[in-house]
């Protein structure tokens, strides 16, 4: 009897494990589906600064002063700062080792001498696999937990990228994040969110305005076009958040699925053999009653 008793535990502790992991199914859904949402929403916010952008660019395509702006914007000058987006919390499979192997391979190509390389991490669980590879993390950041702590975390890397550039000499930044292909599948990418691309700005610039009336401005173009890009750099930091959130939970889930087809296995495992044991016990607990009873008859 003690063991059925032992079984009637493991299938216990194994149907509250899988009630567990159901609803951790059901929350990185539902995760996935906001920060996918979130993501997409901007794409509307992003057209809108690009046209502002090519209204500002188009105006003072001749100004000397706005041309020297774009050169600075765009010239690569100082050491190379790297924001690895990670994660906080666990039991998302390989979601810290693959962006961390692709960050690393990127940064390998660069040749960036040492000392002019700085790594930034967002996401604690995301630094041993660089410190493995040998880099130094100068600051950690927290990932957000929900989607509502997504704009002051940006809010405050803005605030220290401004500060990186100005103390610190940091000209170049590139963003590596994984980014959310399908609900159970990412890949790692990357954004070179300063220098701006040269190319870029003169695609915005060149682009065709799809009505008769053209919008003017009346503020100074500069401080309208530094007012843009703050929006760029807040939108392109927000995605990266984002996207990256959003393939932690698409991981979780893929993760889960697992835990739950190992833990249905195990269930059906310990439930046939308590029918085993089960049936075994009912059978000698027979044996004896009719050895009994042949015993009685003889005597």
């Amino acid at each position: 009897m003690a063991s059925l008793e032992f079984l009637q535990r493991q299938i216990h502790t194994a149907e509250e494990l899988r009630a567990v992991v159901k609803m951790m199914k059901v929350l990185a859904a539902v995760n996935i589906h906001q920060y996918e949402h979130a993501v997409t929403s901007l794409a509307e916010y992003n057209h809108t600064i690009e046209m502002g952008l090519h209204i500002v660019l188009k105006s003072t395509h001749n100004d000397r002063s706005m041309n020297d702006t774009r050169a600075s914007l765009t010239c690569c000058v100082g050491r190379c700062g790297v924001i690895i987006f990670g994660s906080d919390q666990g039991m998302c499979g390989q979601f810290n080792e693959q962006v961390s192997r692709h960050a690393i391979a990127e940064i390998e190509k660069l040749q960036i001498p040492p000392e002019q390389l700085a790594v930034f991490a967002v996401g604690s669980r995301i630094i041993p696999h660089l410190e493995i590879a040998g880099y130094k993390i100068e600051q950690n950041f927290a990932m957000p937990s929900s989607l509502a702590g997504i704009t002051s975390m940006v809010q405050e890397l803005l605030l220290h990228i401004a500060t990186w550039r100005d103390r610190h000499q940091v000209g170049r930044i590139l963003l590596f994040y994984n980014n959310l292909q399908s609900n159970t599948f990412y890949e790692p990418s990357q954004h070179q969110l300063l220098p701006l691309d040269r190319l870029w700005l003169q695609k915005i610039e060149k682009q065709e305005w799809r009505s008769r009336t053209i919008p003017t401005f009346t503020m100074p173009s500069d401080a309208l076009i530094s007012s843009l890009l703050r929006q760029y750099f807040f939108i392109s930091l927000y995605r990266a958040f984002g996207e990256s959130l959003a393939s932690e939970n698409a991981s979780r889930l893929a993760s889960m699925q697992v835990a739950e087809k190992n833990i249905e296995d195990r269930l059906s495992e310990f439930t046939n053999e308590f029918q085993q044991e089960r049936q075994s016990a009912i059978t000698g607990e027979l044996l004896e009653i009719i050895s009994g009873f042949e015993l009685s008859r003889w005597n």
